[in-house]
């Protein structure tokens, strides 16, 4: 027999820590308290909460709450990759981010985490079609957040936006699993080509403050991009580059580099 949603939530760590959090929130700052509960407490479920809380950072008198949040339950329920991912990018923000103290901050206030998860939505609409809905809700998270993903851009799972701002990528990029990526990043194209013209992003990667991968290149898993660098061609995996345009510099330093967040060139983290 199928388990229902409130005996899933019964068995989900990561729901079971939120709901936790949300509690000793509350009884810390009770002024949070309407919030807390509106958002988390009131919830059966990890995936009902994120579909209100993105209803509710994405809606606007052209579209209302109450339809955004009909579209993002459609989704979770869907595809339940699409949760699986937001609780491995959940664990990354608060693994890799020394800002983060608990589970229920990226989900309350954290805008990486929350485009990521909006961006997880559209390009499930885009998947299926929908590809209007799928503009708005690009449009909103760029309006919102001054982060712009085109709805086909395929992102993996375990994903860090470290604070998340001035982000664009591009239609046919591709980012793995377990890939940290700092503030003012461009995954862009170059000329004018309509096919497959982004980059290619490979697993564990990490990507500096300010730079831009530019081209239909391969980014090598494991790979380290200095903050500031233009790059333009391959990367090799497990390296180090910088520069503009930038050069294979050394080794990636540690076999995690967007675990570590180690940017320092020519150093070597202990992480593992």
């Amino acid at each position: 027999m199928a388990k229902t949603k409130a005996q899933i939530s019964k068995i989900d760590p990561v729901w079971t820590r939120i709901v936790s959090e949300a509690q000793a929130a509350v009884g810390d700052e009770p002024l949070l308290g309407g919030m807390v509960h509106a958002c988390i407490l009131h919830h059966e479920g990890f995936e009902d909460a994120l579909a209100y809380r993105l209803a509710q950072k994405l809606a606007s008198p052209e579209m209302s709450e109450q339809l955004i949040r009909e579209i993002a339950d459609e989704a979770y329920a869907d595809d339940d990759s699409l949760a699986d991912a937001a609780r491995a990018d959940l664990a990354a923000v608060y693994d890799r981010d020394p800002a983060c103290h608990a589970y229920i901050q990226p989900l309350l206030y954290f805008k990486g985490f929350q485009a990521v998860q909006a961006h997880r939505v559209s390009h499930w609409l885009w998947k299926r079609g929908r590809r209007d809905l799928a503009y708005f809700i690009q449009m909103r998270v760029s309006e919102l957040f001054s982060i712009d993903i085109h709805p086909n851009c395929r992102i993996g799972k375990g994903i860090f936006l470290d604070h998340a701002h001035s982000l664009v990528f591009g239609e046919t990029a591709v980012i793995g699993d377990n890939v940290s990526i700092l503030h003012d990043v461009t995954l862009g194209g170059t000329g004018k080509e309509e096919e497959d013209r982004h980059p290619k992003i490979g697993d564990g990667v990490l990507i500096g403050a300010g730079a831009k991968v530019l081209g239909n290149i391969q980014i090598g898993h494991c790979s380290r991009i200095a903050a500031g660098s233009v790059v333009l061609n391959e990367v090799p995996p497990c390296t180090t580059v910088a520069g503009v345009p930038a050069k294979v510099v050394g080794e990636a330093g540690c076999s995690q580099p967007s675990v570590s967040m180690n940017q320092l060139i020519g150093t070597r983290s202990t992480d593992s």
